[in-house]
C-alpha cells in the first residue's frame, strides 16, 4: 500500500485538511502524519455541516480507523496540544489514537516569549510570525540546546537542558530587551506537569511507520504550511523555520524518499499569503477585497486576513519541481464564481524580461511583475457540480489551462467548503 505525501504549493491556507479528510474517506488511510511546524499550522475541515480546525493535530484526528503521528520534524508545544484535544474532546469528537515522537522538539514557554519580544524588537523588518515560539524552539534544535519529548521523562537531564538552553536567551532578554530573567525551575515544573499525560502516547514513530509501510498498510503524510514558506525554498527570509517540501517530510516523518509514492500538491485558484514578504499576483483593489470576502480569507491560526491575488502558474511549476508532485488537487475554484474574466499570471517581467521560472534571487522575486492571461469567466453557482462534465464550459476551460501551465496533473477540484463538494478529475 502506499505512502502519500500532501502539501501546500503555495503560501500556506490552501485548503491541505479538505485534501487530506478526502482522502482519509475515500481510500483506506491506515496512519495520518504531521511532520513539520508546530500549532501555527491550521487546517478547517468541514464534515456534515460542522467546521473543525486542528493546528498541531494532523488533521485525520477526526475521522475513525487513522492512527494519528506527530513525528520527529514537529515542534510540539505540549500546552497546545492538550488544548486542542479537549476542545474537539468538548465538541463532541471522538478523536483518533495519537501517537508523539520521542524526538520531537518541545515548544516551552519562553520560547513564545521570545519570538514575541523580538519580532516587536524588528519593527519594520518584522517577519510576520505567529509569535508561538516556533522559530526559537526550531533555533534551539540546530543550535543544541533543544528539548525533546523524551527529556520530559527524566527531571534531571530535563533540568541540564533548560538551564544550557536559558543561559544565552536571559542574557538576551535582560540586556537587550530590558525584559526579566526566566527561572529554569519553574519552567522544569511547568514541563514535567505535562510528563504523565504525554507518556502512553510517545513512541519511536519512524519505527512505527516503517513497520507499517512493511506490513502493506497506507500512510498519509498531511503536510503543514506550504512550498513557498520552505526556509531553503521558500521566500527567504519572509518563511516558517522548517522544511515544508516533500524532502523534509521524509526528514521530518523518519521514512526514506524511496518510500514514497504520490505527492499531491493542494493549490488553489488564486492565491493568498499571510504576513510579509513578496508576492507578485497581489491585489490592492476591489478584486483583493472580493476575494478576501469570498472566499472568507481569514488565518485559521492567526485570525489575520490573508492578502489575496490572482493564480500564479510560475509558483505552480516551482512547487512541482522542487517537491517532484505527481498531482495536484486544485480548491476553492467555486470563489470565482463572480468574475466576468479572469487572470491567471503565466510569467513574470523582471527589468524588461519575460521570465518563466521562478527567479534564482530574492531582487529578482521582489521586482517580479506579473504577465496576464485571461480567460472568462461562468458567472454560475459551481458549488453543486459533482462532476467535470457538470462545471459550464469555461470553467472546464480554465481547469484545464491551469493543468496545462502548473506542470502536473489535476486529482481533484473542490468546488466548496464541504467534503462532498469535491470533483474527481484524474483518478489516482
Amino acid at each position: 500500500m502506499p505512502a502519500i505525501i500532501i502539501l501546500g504549493a503555495q503560501w500556506g491556507d490552501e485548503g491541505k485538511g479538505k485534501a487530506t479528510d478526502l482522502l482519509n474517506t475515500t481510500d483506506d488511510i491506515d496512519y495520518v502524519v504531521r511532520t513539520s511546524g508546530g500549532h501555527n499550522a491550521g487546517h478547517t475541515i468541514v464534515v456534515d455541516g460542522r467546521k473543525f480546525a486542528t493546528h498541531l493535530l494532523p488533521s485525520g484526528i477526526i475521522t475513525k480507523g487513522a492512527t494519528c503521528v506527530i513525528g520527529n520534524g514537529v515542534v510540539v508545544s505540549p500546552e497546545a496540544l492538550f488544548r486542542e484535544l479537549d476542545g474537539l474532546v468538548a465538541e463532541g469528537v471522538e478523536v483518533a489514537d495519537l501517537v508523539v515522537s520521542a524526538n520531537a522538539h518541545v515548544i516551552a514557554s519562553y520560547h513564545s516569549t521570545i519570538d514575541k519580544v523580538t519580532e516587536r524588537f524588528l519593527g519594520n523588518n518584522k517577519i510576520g510570525t505567529t509569535g508561538r515560539g516556533i522559530g526559537p524552539a526550531y533555533a534551539d534544535k540546530v543550535n543544541r540546546v533543544g528539548v525533546r519529548i523524551a527529556d520530559l521523562f527524566d527531571e534531571k537531564i530535563l533540568t541540564q537542558k533548560v538551564t544550557a538552553a536559558l543561559e544565552q536567551r536571559n542574557h538576551l532578554l535582560t540586556k537587550v530587551f530590558n525584559r526579566r530573567a526566566i527561572e529554569v525551575e519553574a519552567v522544569v515544573e511547568e514541563l514535567t506537569g505535562y510528563a504523565e499525560r504525554l507518556r502512553p502516547m510517545v513512541a519511536d514513530t519512524s519505527l512505527l511507520l516503517n513497520r507499517a509501510l512493511d506490513e502493506g498498510k497506507t500512510v498519509l503524510f498531511e503536510g503543514a504550511q506550504a512550498t513557498m514558506l520552505d526556509v531553503d525554498h521558500g521566500t527567504y527570509p519572509f518563511v516558517t523555520s522548517s522544511n515544508p517540501v516533500a524532502g523534509g517530510v521524509c526528514v521530518g516523518g523518519g521514512v526514506g524518499p524511496t518510500r514514497i509514492d504520490r505527492v499531491v500538491g493542494v493549490i488553489k485558484a488564486y492565491t493568498t499569503r499571510v504576513g510579509s514578504g513578496p508576492f507578485p499576483t497581489e491585489l490592492f483593489d476591489a478584486d483583493g477585497e472580493a476575494l478576501q470576502r469570498i472566499g472568507g480569507e481569514i488565518g485559521v491560526s492567526t485570525g489575520r486576513t490573508r492578502r489575496c491575488g490572482w493564480y500564479d502558474s510560475v509558483i505552480a511549476r516551482y512547487a512541482t519541481r522542487v517537491n517532484g508532485l505527481t498531482e495536484f488537487f486544485l480548491t476553492k475554484l467555486d470563489v470565482l464564481d463572480h468574475w466576468d474574466r479572469i487572470p491567471v499570471c503565466v510569467a513574470y517581467e523582471i527589468d524588461g524580461q519575460r521570465v518563466e521560472e521562478m527567479p534564482a534571487t530574492q531582487t529578482d522575486f521582489h521586482h517580479a511583475k506579473p504577465v496576464y492571461e485571461f480567460f472568462d469567466g461562468w458567472k454560475t453557482d459551481i458549488s453543486g457540480c459533482r462532476t467535470f462534465e457538470e462545471l459550464p464550459k469555461n470553467a472546464q476551460t480554465y481547469v484545464k489551462a491551469l493543468e496545462e501551465l502548473s506542470g502536473a496533473p489535476f486529482w481533484g477540484v473542490g468546488v466548496g467548503p464541504g467534503r462532498e463538494q469535491t470533483i474527481v478529475v484524474n483518478p489516482a
